[in-house]
């Protein structure tokens, strides 16, 4: 029981990594890829064009989604510290 307890931890808490930070990196990559291609496009090479624009839109999307990322990791900590007593004895 505990191996596999400790296997299922792992794996849940790398799930949640990667749920919780996938918006907020997905949106910095596309806003990326298009601010490089209007980049390319206009043939503007400021770094502040690609920082400025990223910057403000991952602090969007963690404002939208915050509660939902807080939520989710609120979840998860109360299901491990319950568990944590049980797993003691």
């Amino acid at each position: 029981m505990g191996e596999t307890y400790i296997i299922n931890l792992g794996r849940d808490s790398v799930s949640l990594i990667f749920t919780i930070v996938s918006p907020i990196l997905l949106t910095a990559l596309f806003l990326g890829i298009a601010i490089a291609i209007l980049q390319a496009v206009t043939q503007i090479q400021d770094m502040s064009i690609t920082f400025v624009p990223k910057f403000v839109a991952m602090f969007v999307v963690m404002y939208v989604l915050g509660g939902w990322m807080l939520n989710n990791i609120s979840t998860f900590t109360i299901r491990l510290l319950t568990s944590i007593a049980y797993f003691t004895h």
